[in-house]
């Protein structure tokens, strides 16, 4: 179990269950933009925590964290327009 965190797998098996979603979304007849929108915070995040994971510099840390706050806030402007 170690190996799995110390590799970033962890982080690989997370994002492959997004991207499962994204295609169910997508097969539900979701579109893409909403799709995109919802989980490209979640996606970032999770791209900072394997950067993390696999012992990154800290700017490759930062860069996917700093970037998904403003994902969040476009999905949240999305989704109130609704």
């Amino acid at each position: 179990m170690e190996s799995l965190f110390a590799s970033g797998h962890a982080a690989d098996v997370i994002l492959a269950a997004l991207a499962l979603e994204a295609a169910w979304l997508r097969a539900r007849g979701w579109p893409l933009g909403t799709i995109t929108a919802m989980l490209l915070p979640a996606a970032l995040i999770v791209l900072g925590l394997r950067a993390a994971l696999v012992g990154s510099a800290w700017p490759w840390i930062a860069l996917p964290l700093a970037l998904s706050l403003p994902a969040h806030l476009a999905d949240l402007a999305r989704r109130r327009q609704a």
